[in-house]
């Protein structure tokens, strides 16, 4: 089938909580982008139907050809979504939305493809000094959830790329103050993984962990309604509420930690790309957050990781980008 044939395709970023869909008209052209909460939506089907009612006007042929990236592990045809009710199987889906072919993939796989592509000005970095080019970048992000990649760019110009859960190992405290944190999530959860502090519910449970602390029962403090991850960050900011700052940097150290644990792991001289909503929203704050030096403090590999750069992802639908990308690859490679 001749390449302009297989336009428009439909392309979907499916997180714990929105759902972003979006019409590839051509190479990396996309139109149409769309963000619907997965909680207003009885199934990921009638998602994609409203989206597409919504696009008609703008549809001249009906997709073929669909890319979805999913926040949640990809283990066969039946997929369970972690942090929202949505389940679904992949062949009934593709029937169902009269599609050729349905590639489904983790969101974080998408997100690799995205940065093989990006551009300078698509980043913000955050120390170290160059990428490695044929080195491992890990890829990782917290959201609703804590996503986790590896990227590797092979001799040829290839790519591979690895899935992975790494949001889900276990949080180990790095001093005394997330001792105290890692103590009050425990009271909650069976498994305390890294998840629970890196991602919007995540600032939540670090504030109310740090309101408990003693010497901080009497400062000023949030209303029940205003306990949000928005509200904490935007007081943060703001200076009004020590406490909000306090847990921000504790955030920020948290992911630090995470960071250089991921990139000692997988030997990411390729770089660390941090993915997602919340860390663009105080990108001028992060810069100089706890988050750099936490990531350095790692004793003897100190020297090793203080090379690495980090960068944090500030393009707009990265998601869908790699789902395009993704999708562009198996059809021309049959695999990803």
């Amino acid at each position: 089938m001749p390449k302009t044939e297989t336009y428009p395709r439909l392309l979907a970023d499916i997180g714990g909580t929105n759902a972003r869909f979006g019409l590839e008209v051509a190479p990396r052209q996309i139109e149409c982008i769309e963000v619907l909460p997965c909680k207003d939506f009885e199934s990921l089907s009638d998602a994609v139907r409203f989206y597409l009612s919504k696009c008609k006007e703008s549809l001249k042929l009906h997709p073929i050809y669909g890319s979805f990236a999913v926040a949640t592990p990809i283990m066969g045809d039946f997929v369970q979504m972690t942090n929202n009710h949505w389940t679904f199987s992949i062949e009934t889906t593709r029937q169902c939305l009269d599609l050729k072919k349905l590639l489904v993939i983790n969101d974080f796989v998408a997100q690799a493809y995205a940065i093989s592509a990006m551009q300078e000005n698509d980043l913000a970095q955050i120390g170290g000094i160059k990428c490695e080019i044929n080195a491992p970048k890990a890829i990782l992000g917290p959201g609703t959830g804590l996503g986790v990649s590896t990227l590797i760019q092979n001799s040829d110009g290839s790519l591979k790329v690895l899935p992975g859960e790494g949001g889900h190992v276990s949080f180990a405290p790095f001093d005394d103050l997330e001792i105290l944190v890692w103590q009050y999530a425990r009271s909650k959860f069976n498994h305390v993984s890294a998840e629970r502090f890196l991602s919007g519910s995540g600032l939540v449970l670090i504030y109310e962990a740090l309101s408990k602390r003693k010497g901080l029962e009497k400062v000023a403090k949030l209303s029940k309604a205003e306990l949000t991850p928005q509200i904490i960050s935007e007081r943060a900011l703001n200076g009004d509420y020590p406490i909000c700052r306090l847990t921000l940097d504790t955030f920020c150290s948290m992911l630090g930690t995470l960071a250089a644990d991921v990139a000692l792991t997988l030997g990411a001289r390729g770089g660390v790309y941090l993915c997602g909503g919340i860390i663009p929203r105080f990108i001028d704050y992060f810069k100089t957050s706890p988050f750099r030096v936490r990531f350095e403090t790692k004793g003897r590999m100190g020297a090793f990781l203080a090379s690495i750069p980090v960068h944090v992802v500030l393009k707009k639908t990265p998601g869908l980008n790699g789902a395009g990308i993704a999708l562009e690859n198996y059809l021309l490679h049959d695999k990803i």
